[in-house]
């Protein structure tokens, strides 16, 4: 094993990137209602206004500003109404010196109108005769056209994760398809002669497997897809064979456990010969974490990853790791982590990155603390019960109380 020459995991981060320079991601075109949760592969720029033309904002009648310049409750301006605007059709009336025109919110603004009066503000005294009790500026209650949308304007940038208000606004500019990456296929192997499934009762020595179902799960978050998954006993041939396999299908193989220095642990050696270059991490300057091994295999276009056994310090590297070289190659943002003042005195481990598992608590200002969750790596409840990691660099002794800290989400 080569884990005394571990990397920072800025080091690794740069050294994957390296390794999968000329792999672009695939594309392809998803219909507007199953694209949802994809990334764009391309810019969204309008090709028509939004709104097409001006609509009103309110029920009332469309006017000219000036027409009710000093308008008020003792003296207001006594206007003609000409015609009404039906939804969903241009209207065949305008607006004259001394006239109005009734419009629903919604409706197209009427020729020679510059401003809506709301109905609240208005008496009719007949079906041809109304009172406005309150003047209206230029522009007031009207949507101008592409007030929304300009033609030409970009609407959503390459890499935005598609939500149900970018399909809104896909749709609003007449967009059906689109084009997005393709999420990455993903293969989970977890090995251990001591591992048995959930449903079965653990024999002395026995546990269940905890890290292929919390991997597989925390890949479908992110919007990938698990192309299998295969729990091995701790035999190299056949996990040598099993991710040679995967390898075929998968653009990334992830193998949990085995990775560390135990008499079993082969995991390093399987990646450091299936790798078209070998390992090029041989460990993280991570806690916890430590026990990563990293690779590609440039004939088969494939990221080979070895995480740590313990499940906490699993779904964290895969996080910091695969879940950053995802945003980082389709440019979508990493998300945006909560502040939080930390609640006690917290050391951090000399020359790593310290990721510790938090709980959030509301305060009575109405502010957050974070408070920290203790507990070894192998320990899934210390995972399952926390909010969020905050990160502590290598060249920080620790933090003191009350200190303010970022808090991202798990």
């Amino acid at each position: 094993m080569k884990l005394l020459n571990v990397d920072t995991l800025e080091e690794a981060r740069r050294k994957v990137i390296r390794a999968m320079e000329g792999s672009p991601l695939r594309v392809e075109e998803k219909e507007l209602l199953t694209a949802q949760g994809y990334v764009l592969a391309e810019d969204v720029c309008a090709r028509e206004n939004v709104p097409l033309f001006r609509r009103s904002t309110v029920d009332g009648y469309a006017v000219r500003a000036a027409d009710t310049g000093g308008a008020g409750e003792s003296i207001p301006a006594f206007l003609r109404i000409v015609g009404e605007v039906e939804m969903g059709r241009a209207p065949e009336m305008e607006v004259t010196p001394g006239t109005c025109v009734y419009v629903p919110t919604g409706g197209m603004i009427p020729e020679g109108a510059d401003g809506v009066v709301m109905v609240e503000y208005c008496e009719l005294f007949s079906d041809t005769e109304a009172a406005v009790y309150k003047p209206v500026p230029v522009g007031a209650n009207i949507v101008e056209a592409g007030d929304d949308m300009k033609e030409g304007q970009k609407v959503l940038e390459k890499g935005t994760k598609i939500t149900p208000q970018a399909i809104g606004a896909l749709a609003a500019l007449g967009i059906t398809r689109v084009r997005t990456y393709c999420p990455w296929k993903i293969r989970v192997i977890s090995t251990g002669d001591e591992l048995v499934a959930p449903r079965e009762t653990p024999k002395p020595g026995q546990v269940r497997d905890i890290n292929t179902y919390g991997i597989y799960a925390a890949a479908r978050r992110m919007g990938f897809e698990v192309a299998e998954c295969a729990v091995l006993k701790d035999d190299r041939e056949l996990l040598l064979e099993t991710a040679r396999k995967g390898m075929e299908h998968s653009d990334i193989v992830v193998i949990s456990g085995g990775s560390s220095q135990g008499k079993k642990d082969e995991t390093n050696s399987v990646i450091d010969e299936l790798a078209s270059e070998g390992a090029f991490t041989h460990g993280l300057a991570l806690k916890p974490g430590k026990p990563t091994i990293l690779g590609y295999d440039r004939p088969t276009q494939t990221l080979l990853a070895g995480l740590p056994g313990h499940p906490a310090a699993a779904m964290l590297v895969f996080r910091l790791v695969i879940g950053w070289l995802w945003r980082a190659s389709t440019g979508e943002m990493e998300p945006y982590p909560r502040t939080a003042a930390i609640s006690t005195n917290l050391p951090a481990a000399p020359g790593k990155l310290t990721c510790q598992l938090v709980h959030l608590a509301r305060l009575e200002d109405g502010s957050l603390s974070a408070i920290p969750i203790f507990g070894r790596s192998g320990l899934i409840s210390t995972l399952s019960g926390a909010d969020g990691y905050i990160l502590i660099e290598e060249n920080k002794e620790g933090l003191k109380k009350g200190e303010r800290v970022s808090v991202y989400e798990i």
